[in-house]
C-alpha cells in the first residue's frame, strides 16, 4: 500500500514538473513570437523592394564609409585621450567610455546594418534572429552613448558649480563605478527585449530618453547661469593680476571643457532626434512606406553621430587636438622612416 502511494506521489510530481516546464517553454515561445512580430512589422518587406530600392543603395554605401570613419577616428581619439595628461582623470574616464561606445557602433553595429541593407538589396529576408541581434547590439551601444553624454554633462556641471570642492566629491573610483553601471544598465535594457513585453520596454525607453534629455538640457542652462554669475569675478581676477591667476586659468579650462561637452550633446541631439520622431510616428501611425524611408535615413543619422564625436573632441578640446596631431605626426614619421 505504501509503495503504491509513493509511486502515485512520484507520478504526480513528475506530471507537475513536466507541466511547469511546458508552461515556461510556452511563455518563452509566446514572448519570442511577439518580439519577432514587433521587429518584423517595422522592417522593410520584400514586396516593398521597388519602392525602397533607391534608398538602400546610397544608405549602404554611406554606412560603409561611416563604419570606417567611426572606427578609425574613435580609436585615434581613445589613444589621444589616454595620452592627454592635462585632462582630469574623471573627465578622461567618461570620454573614454563614450569613445568606446562609438567604436562599438562603427566596428559592430554599422557592419551589421550594412549587411541588412545588402540583404534587402538582394531581396532576401534576414529573419527574426538577425533583427533581434541588431536590436540588442545597437541597444547596448546607443544607450551607453546616451547615458555617457548625460554623465559627462553632469560631470562638467559639477566641475563648474562645485569648483574647488569638485575633486573632493567627484573621485576617480566613483566615476569608474558609474561607467561600469552605465554599461551594465545598457546591456540589461537591451536584453529586456528577450523577456519583457512591448509596453514595458517602450515605457523604460521613453523614461530613460526623456529624463536624460531633460536633465542634460537643465544642466546646460544651469552652467550658463553659473558662468554669467562668475563672469564679474573672472574680470576682477584679470584686473587684480595677483596670485589667483592659477585659479582663474583652472576655471577657464573647466569652462572650455564644458563648452566642448555641450557641442557633443548638441550634435547628439541633432543626430538622435529624427530617430526618436520616427519611433513616435511608428507608434502613432504604424509602419508605412513613407515611415520606412524616413526611418532608414534616421538610422544613418544615428550612426553619423559616432563619426562626429571625435571631430568635436579635436575641434573644441585643445589638449586632445594636440595629442591627435602628435599621434599623426609620429605615424607619418614612422611611415617615412620605414619607406627609407
Amino acid at each position: 500500500m505504501a509503495l503504491r502511494k509513493e509511486a502515485a506521489l512520484a507520478d504526480w510530481n513528475h506530471t507537475i514538473c513536466a507541466s511547469s516546464r511546458c508552461v515556461k517553454e510556452t511563455i518563452v515561445n509566446i514572448m519570442k513570437t511577439s518580439c519577432c512580430e514587433l521587429l518584423l512589422t517595422g522592417c522593410p518587406r520584400i514586396s516593398e523592394f521597388e519602392e525602397l530600392r533607391s534608398i538602400y543603395f546610397p544608405n549602404s554605401m554611406f554606412n560603409c564609409f561611416l563604419s570606417c570613419t567611426a572606427t578609425m577616428l574613435n580609436i585615434v581619439s581613445i589613444h589621444a585621450i589616454r595620452k592627454t595628461s592635462s585632462l582630469p582623470k574623471t573627465l578622461k574616464t567618461l570620454l573614454l567610455s563614450l569613445a568606446v561606445s562609438d567604436v562599438g557602433v562603427g566596428l559592430v553595429g554599422q557592419p551589421l546594418y550594412f549587411s541588412l541593407l545588402v540583404m534587402w538589396l538582394q531581396q532576401n529576408n534576414p529573419g527574426c534572429n538577425t533583427y533581434m541581434l541588431f536590436n540588442v547590439i545597437m541597444g547596448v551601444f546607443s544607450l551607453a552613448s546616451h547615458l555617457g553624454v548625460v554623465a559627462v554633462s553632469v560631470d562638467r556641471f559639477l566641475a563648474v558649480h562645485l569648483h574647488l570642492r569638485y575633486q573632493e566629491l567627484v573621485t576617480h573610483k566613483r566615476v569608474v563605478a558609474l561607467v561600469i553601471s552605465i554599461w551594465m544598465m545598457s546591456a540589461f535594457r537591451s536584453l529586456m527585449i528577450l523577456w519583457t513585453s512591448d509596453r514595458i520596454l517602450n515605457l523604460v525607453s521613453v523614461a530613460v530618453g526623456v529624463v536624460g534629455l531633460c536633465l542634460t538640457t537643465l544642466i546646460y542652462i544651469r552652467i550658463y547661469l553659473v558662468l554669467r554669475r562668475h563672469e564679474n569675478q573672472i574680470q576682477v581676477l584679470q584686473v587684480q593680476q595677483v596670485a589667483q591667476t592659477g585659479e582663474m586659468a583652472n576655471f577657464s579650462s573647466v569652462i572650455k571643457s564644458a563648452v566642448g561637452v555641450f557641442y557633443v550633446y548638441l550634435v547628439y541631439l541633432v543626430c538622435y532626434l529624427p530617430f526618436l520622431i520616427s519611433a513616435a510616428m511608428f507608434k502613432i501611425y504604424g509602419p508605412s512606406i513613407a515611415w520606412k524611408r524616413y526611418a532608414l535615413f534616421s538610422f544613418t543619422l544615428v550612426f553619423l553621430n559616432s563619426s562626429l564625436n571625435p571631430v568635436i573632441y579635436c575641434w573644441k578640446m585643445r589638449h586632445i587636438r594636440h595629442a591627435v596631431m602628435n599621434i599623426l605626426r609620429n605615424m607619418l614619421w614612422h611611415r617615412n622612416r620605414a619607406s627609407h
